[in-house]
């Protein structure tokens, strides 16, 4: 790897993403995540060769991301500037391409939808609702309620009358609400790490240039975008002295998807510290929690869909999910069916369990140390203990704890071990979101091989000593 070695260009770090971007998108056109209508056999030669390209630019794109990472730890990072010019770059693409690596962009449609024909869609899946939109829903979502609060239920309500004229137009909707939650994320990531001690061109790199950013909020456009932004919203007026104001945001943010509660527990910590007199962490905590039920049974009134999603939680946990914690189950019922036990049946709730109380457990080893944390850097490592030990796994909800963990982690092991998870979480789906068959996974360690060829020759051929040698041996 000669030329990683050498001195970082951003403009051509900039140039390689912007090149996997667009293969990746072209890709896509095909092997994407498509409203039914346009989707192809995955058996069918198009598909195949968008297979190839999805892959091909993606390995580009993370090449890119990384690459770019060894100038952002140079003594002369780029400034933030050059790197949300980098991001837009990158972006873009993959804006005007269709959904991918999940179908949940449909569902989001289907449930607002839903709230427009007044449905309950905490009760009913969009298979209640019938007719083309539901029909784009993937199968395992078709009869399961939704786990979304009232917040993102009415956006997603709003976008949905988009999809009844034409079905781009509603998922350009929804990429327009998950970029307002990035442009949220932009913002207040580098307020955040400066309030940590963290450089901002670092904190930019790690969690808004990240892949799974680029790949799952952008172009998959995943309601976690504006959980994240109004989370980090929340956590930024907590830092600067407006613990209600932050209480409010926060509960916004859960009001989206539930995990970003836990951001309750850094409110009232740094309300505690602006309070005298006794028992001001209960004072804190009851003052946070009141002003967060206000928040949510105003929001709720407000929107009429009821507190059903309190019900619905574990929705997104589907028979076949490879969570850590469902993997054991699964492993440890098959070695129980083996033996003959009548308990095989059990493993998996029992392991489902188990890793609810092992995160209930690291949440509390976490904020009540010794040495305190910090509170975003104690929320980022419990968001992470929800994503690894929960019972659903989604590459995307990685990002719950990396856009906190590229705010407030230092310098060393954790910010690399996350960087290099995003790298490998990345590769993790096919573009349109369905479990891979055998020839599929062939494509796709075909085009990923392809790509590192092609870096190979490039790094080879920019070498100044490759190059040099080359010629003295021609001569």
């Amino acid at each position: 790897m000669l030329a990683l070695n050498a001195d970082v260009d951003p403009n051509r770090c900039r140039t390689l993403g912007l090149a996997g971007s667009v293969a990746l998108t072209a890709g896509g056109l095909t092997a994407g995540a498509l409203p039914v209508r346009d989707a192809l056999l995955p058996s069918s030669g198009r598909a195949a060769l968008g297979v190839l390209c999805a892959y091909f630019g993606l390995v580009l794109l993370i090449a890119a991301w990384w690459w770019l990472g060894r100038a952002v730890r140079r003594p002369r990072p780029p400034a933030p500037r050059e790197l949300l010019t980098t991001l837009a770059i990158w972006a873009a693409p993959l804006l005007i391409g269709p959904p991918l690596f999940s179908r949940d962009v449909y569902s989001y449609l289907a449930q607002g939808a839903m709230v427009d024909a007044r449905i309950d869609v905490y009760t009913h899946g969009p298979a209640q609702l019938g007719g083309p939109l539901a029909t784009e829903v993937a199968p395992v979502w078709q009869h399961t309620p939704a786990p979304y609060g009232p917040v993102f239920l009415a956006v997603a309500a709003k976008a949905s009358d988009l999809a009844h004229v034409d079905m781009s137009a509603g998922v350009f909707g929804m990429r327009l609400v998950a970029l307002l939650g990035v442009a949220l994320m932009i913002v207040f990531l580098p307020l955040l790490a400066d309030r940590c001690g963290v450089d901002r061109s670092a904190a930019l790199w790690l969690g808004a240039l990240n892949p799974l950013v680029l790949l799952h909020l952008v172009a998959g456009a995943h309601n976690d975008a504006l959980m994240l932004g109004l989370l980090g919203a929340g956590l930024v007026a907590a830092l600067g002295g407006w613990p209600a104001r932050a209480a409010v945001l926060v509960a916004l943010a859960a009001l989206v998807k539930a995990p970003a509660a836990l951001g309750l527990l850094a409110v009232a910590a740094l309300w505690t510290g602006r309070l005298t007199g006794r028992a001001r962490t209960v004072r804190a905590t009851a003052l946070t929690c009141a002003v967060a039920l206000a928040t949510t049974a105003l929001v709720t009134a407000a929107t009429g869909t009821g507190y059903g999603w309190l019900g619905t939680l574990s929705t997104p946990v589907s028979p076949d999910n490879w969570s850590l914690t469902s993997a054991l189950g699964r492993l440890s019922g098959a070695l129980l069916d083996a033996v003959g036990s009548g308990l095989a049946d059990r493993a998996v709730p029992a392991w489902r369990w188990f890793g609810l109380l092992a995160t209930a457990a690291a949440v509390a080893v976490l904020w009540l140390r010794r040495v305190p944390l910090g509170p975003v850097y104690a929320l980022a490592l419990s968001l992470l203990a929800v994503f690894a030990l929960g019972p659903a796994f989604r590459p995307w909800y990685a990002l719950w704890g990396l856009f906190l963990i590229a705010a407030a982690a230092p310098d060393g092991r954790v910010r690399r071990w996350a960087a290099a998870g995003s790298g490998v979480l990345a590769l993790g789906l096919l573009p349109s979101g369905s479990p891979p068959d055998g020839m599929q996974l062939t494509l796709a360690v075909g085009g990923g091989a392809l790509a590192l060829i092609a870096l190979y020759w490039m790094f080879e051929m920019s070498d100044p000593g490759t190059v040099h040698s080359r010629t003295r041996v021609a001569s």
